[in-house]
Formats: structure tokens, sequence, C-alpha cells
């Protein structure tokens, strides 16, 4: 009989941070900070949009 694979999706102690995924939507969220910081004016409501939009997307 085949050995079964008992890890599952995520181990048992979280680990969430390994997750393809969540790297890549840390790389998004850091990415769009400095985009932001760079290409749009301080106090413009565009970067408060992009930016929790980024940071939704790493949260969900």
């Amino acid at each position: 009989m085949a050995q079964q694979d008992t890890a599952g999706f995520l181990p048992k102690h979280g680990n969430y941070e390994g997750l393809k995924c969540y790297r890549k939507a840390e790389i998004v969220y850091d990415l769009t900070q400095v985009f932001c910081a760079r290409f749009l004016k301080r106090g413009d409501r565009t970067i408060d949009q992009m930016v929790q939009a980024a940071r939704s997307g790493k949260q969900t």
C-alpha cells in the first residue's frame, strides 16, 4: 500500500509566509509602495487606494 502524504496543504504550525502566493503578494505590496512614492504626488488619494488594494491582496 502506498504511503499517504500526511503533511497536508499547510503544516500544523501554519507557516503561511512560506507559501509562494504569499511571498508574491508581499512583493506586489512592496513594489506598489515604491511605485507610489516615486511616481505619485504626496497626499494623493490614489496612493491610499493602491496601497490598500495591495495590502488586501496580501491578507487574502
